[in-house]
Parts: structure tokens; sequence; C-alpha cells
């Protein structure tokens, strides 16, 4: 796919980095369902790169799985000064209630991180039904949400700068 789709089924609108961010982007994987987090993952560097991050800026962390996304969230806000943190997951819907579980601790996980205002937590976790729910946002006919996480993420990275210009 040439242009970059988000699930409204529009062109992707890629923000442009301002000059004086300088601090690394972080994206944080889980390795469950590496199909479609994969490709998450992969557009989401993209479109960092496009949007003007350097991809020496750019870390990757690999994590098992959704729940553990949030611990690796937290380890880089205490340990690094990120421009950006993206979490990147996917779960699909079961016949037990551990989908509730894993939804609720990163979905919970991640808002509290963001309340600490350190640096944005951009939510690029897939909560679906069936795989092919996920396919189709993971680079399929409803975009690439890891695209778009990643397009959140600049515009976030930028806010702190563009307060000071006021």
């Amino acid at each position: 796919m040439s242009t970059i789709l988000n699930t409204n089924g529009d062109e992707l609108k890629i923000p442009q980095l301002c000059a004086e961010q300088k601090a690394p982007f972080y994206i944080i994987t889980a390795d469950w369902n590496p199909d479609v987090t994969y490709s998450l993952r992969d557009a989401a560097a993209d479109v960092l790169v496009k949007a003007g991050v350097s991809s020496s800026n750019i870390r990757l962390i690999s994590v098992p799985g959704t729940v553990e996304l949030v611990n690796a969230a937290a380890v880089v806000m205490e340990n690094a000064a990120p421009a950006a943190v993206i979490v990147i997951g996917c779960v699909i819907r079961g016949d037990t209630p551990h989908f509730d579980y894993v939804c609720k601790i990163v979905a919970d996980g991640t808002a509290a991180l963001n309340a600490k205002g350190k640096a944005p937590v951009i939510f690029g976790v897939l909560t679906v039904d069936n795989l092919q729910q996920a396919l189709d946002r993971a680079g399929g006919t409803l975009g690439n949400k890891g695209a778009e996480a990643a397009a959140a993420a600049v515009t976030m990275a930028n806010l702190p700068f563009s307060l000071w210009k006021r």
C-alpha cells in the first residue's frame, strides 16, 4: 500500500517533527500475535521517519505480551527522557474473560503513565474480536493503527514546543 490510510479510509496526514524536539521515540511492541504487532511497529517506525525523526532516534523494544507493555513503558519513562512512547499490542477476544483483564490492565496502565505528564504514551493496542479485524487494522483494508499511533506521537511530542511559542 503506497498511501498510508487511517481507519476512516482517508489518507493519513503525517505531522512534521519540530526542529527543537531532539529526544528519542520509543516503540514498545508485544511479541504476541506477531503478524499483527510487527506490521503495526513497522508502520509506526516508517511514519516517524517520514515525520522527520532520525532513525537513530527511534528505539525499538520487544516484550512478550500486551500486559508487559505497561511495565516496559514505565521503565522507559523512569530511565530515559523520551519524546514519546508508543505501545503496540493486539488482544483478540477469546472464550474466557482473559481478554477483558488484559485490555483493562493495558488501558489503565497507559492512562496512569500519561497522567504523570512526563511524556506522551500512545495507545497502539488493537482490541478486536477476531484475527481478521486485527489484520484489517494492521495494514489491511482499514489502514494501519501503528501509523496512526506514530502520527499522534509526533503531534504530542511537539506539544510542549508549540505551547512555548504562544
